[in-house]
Order: structure tokens, then C-alpha cells, then sequence
């Protein structure tokens, strides 16, 4: 069975990887996808050639043309995807655009997304107010349409926040996608305003290009987006992209499990106290008002001070666990 998408992220810093369908071939589109599932990738991202993505900047553009030129098309996608889920479990979501999904027929779509083994779509030209045109039929088929918040969402990021499934795709810069050298956007903020309203997993991505960056970038998200480096790489290989493709991912990979890594021993927790023993729920920040950790070793937390879930002022002052 394939993993869930959630589950992606459940191990640490997850890192996704986008490939357009296609280019040069699907026989090579389905040996990248190998390669990146055995060197680290936690999810794919399968890309639908469009004659016009409007979200994408050169390097994509160029591999959609080539990718219709040498002839493919969506039911030939759905056949090569069919193939690979013999034996790649990572999550798969199809990228795509609007028009795409309405000339295949969204019911259908959806129900071979599901009989396939495809677990999400993303339409990054249909915003959070036209999503109905799409949802319904996604839900009836278990598909996740997950939705993209930008740094100009501003106060319709906790709108779209609260309805997400899958994870929320947080797009790093204003712009098509694209390799950048720096990213100024201040995504702490961003994945700090979804957390106030949901649990689903963040991943951002639009910029990000070598394993430097990624390390960077997720330090403030659940998870990092890499395409357009990847693309650029299959134009430059071509049939035989599969092997610097996964030396890529692996060096990505390793780079955001050393913030994972880093990160592990900062956690907070919704905690109770039972008599003079607290007892903890979860870890989580959705029902802990402002916690803060005082002092955390590896097994002991030795000071917490926050807010129960039911408002009660406590401080803790030595606490073991798992």
C-alpha cells in the first residue's frame, strides 16, 4: 500500500520533489521517480504538461514543450504511474492546471487518480474561492486538492489554513517558479499563522535549488519543494538523468536531516497534570497557549511553563519522557 501523504512528514523534515511528466520520455519520468524514492524523497510531485503554465517560469515551460512534443498525454501519465506504484510507496500528487482537469472530466480524473495511486492534486491556477469546482469530485475519489498560500495572502492565509488537507503548499516568492540565489520571504510567519488555525503539514517550495538552501528553507517549514533544480537536470541528462537526479535528492536529503536532527529537541507539549504527576497529551502547539521550554535534555524536560488546555496556569518543574 502506499504511504499517506501525512505520513511524509511524520519522520522529520520531509523533501519533495516535483519532475515534469514526460521529458524526455515516460520510460525516463519513471526511472527519475525510482531514483528519487530510493535516495530520500519523501513525496513526488508528477507534473502534467500544460501548453501554457502560467506558474512556471523558463525551465519548466521548456520541459512542458518537450514533453508534448514527444507525445504525452494524461491517460499515458495515469498508464506510466499505474507501472511505477508496483513497487514506489512514497506519496505521489499530480501538478497540474485547471484545464487539464476539466477537458479530462473532473470525475474522472479524480477516480483514475484514485485507481492509479495518486493521492493528491495541486492546481495552482484555481485559488481558494474556486476550489468547489473541484473538491467534490476529489473527495468522492479520496484525492487531496491541496492548496497553496503566498506571501501576499496576508489575512486568507488562516481562511485557507483552516481547510487544507494533504499539506499547504507555501510558495516562497512572488514570481513563477524558478531557481533563485537568495529567498527573502519571511516564511516563519507564514507557517506560524497555520498553525494557529491547523496541523497540516507546510511545505515551501517556488526558488529553492541546492541542498544549502533546502537546509535553510526547512528550518522554518515541515518540509521543502524542490523543482525547477531537478527539471534543469533532466534537460541537461536526458535519458540518463535517473543517476545525478538521485545523487541530488540524496544530498538534500541529507542536508534537511541534519536540521531534523537539530530540531528534535525543541519540542512543545499539551500537557495535564494528574495529582503532582503531569501527564502529556500530545505533542502539539494547537491547544498550548505561548509554551516555552525552560531547560530540555535528551529524555528529561526539567522546567515547562505554559497553559493547559483548559486554561490552568501550571509550571513543571521536572518531567520525564519518551
Amino acid at each position: 500500500m502506499p504511504i499517506e501523504i501525512r505520513d511524509a512528514f511524520k519522520d522529520g523534515k520531509a523533501f519533495i520533489a516535483f519532475v515534469t511528466c514526460g521529458d524526455p520520455d515516460l520510460d525516463t519520468t519513471a526511472e527519475i521517480v525510482r531514483s528519487l524514492a530510493s535516495n530520500g524523497a519523501d513525496l513526488v510531485e508528477l507534473g502534467i504538461p500544460f501548453s501554457d503554465p502560467t506558474a512556471e517560469g523558463p525551465v519548466i515551460q521548456e520541459a512542458n514543450v518537450r514533453a508534448l512534443k514527444a507525445g504525452t498525454t494524461t491517460d499515458r501519465i495515469f498508464d506510466m504511474v499505474a507501472s511505477i506504484r508496483k513497487d514506489v510507496r512514497i506519496p505521489l500528487v499530480f501538478m497540474t492546471y485547471a484545464n487539464v482537469v476539466f477537458s479530462y472530466g473532473a470525475e474522472r480524473f479524480t477516480r483514475r487518480c484514485a485507481e492509479v495511486g495518486v493521492q493528491g492534486l495541486i492546481l495552482p491556477d484555481v485559488p481558494y474561492e474556486e476550489k468547489e469546482d473541484f473538491l467534490p469530485a476529489c473527495r468522492k475519489n479520496g484525492v487531496k486538492l491541496i492548496s497553496m498560500v503566498a506571501p501576499t495572502s496576508e489575512n486568507r492565509i488562516s481562511m485557507i489554513a483552516s481547510e487544507s488537507e494533504g499539506f499547504l503548499y507555501i510558495v516562497s516568492s512572488m514570481g513563477v517558479t524558478g531557481t533563485r540565489k537568495s529567498i527573502s520571504t519571511d516564511i516563519g510567519s507564514i507557517t506560524e499563522a497555520v498553525r494557529k488555525v491547523s496541523d497540516t503539514p507546510c511545505a515551501v517550495g517556488f526558488g529553492i535549488s541546492t541542498p544549502e538552501q533546502a537546509r535553510e528553507m526547512s528550518r522554518q517549514a515541515d518540509g521543502i519543494i524542490i523543482g525547477s533544480a531537478i527539471v534543469k537536470m533532466v534537460a541537461e541528462h536526458g535519458k540518463a538523468s535517473p543517476g545525478p537526479v538521485g545523487e541530488f535528492a540524496k544530498a538534500v536529503k541529507k542536508a534537511i536531516s541534519d536540521v531534523r536532527r537539530l530540531s528534535d529537541n525543541r519540542k512543545t507539549f499539551v500537557f495535564q497534570l494528574k495529582g503532582e504527576r503531569p501527564t502529556i497529551i500530545r505533542q502539539s502547539q494547537n491547544k498550548c497557549e505561548r509554551p516555552t521550554i525552560i531547560r530540555q535534555s535528551q529524555n528529561i524536560c526539567l522546567s515547562i511553563e505554559g497553559r493547559t488546555s483548559n486554561n490552568h496556569q501550571t509550571s513543571v518543574k521536572q518531567m520525564s519522557f519518551n
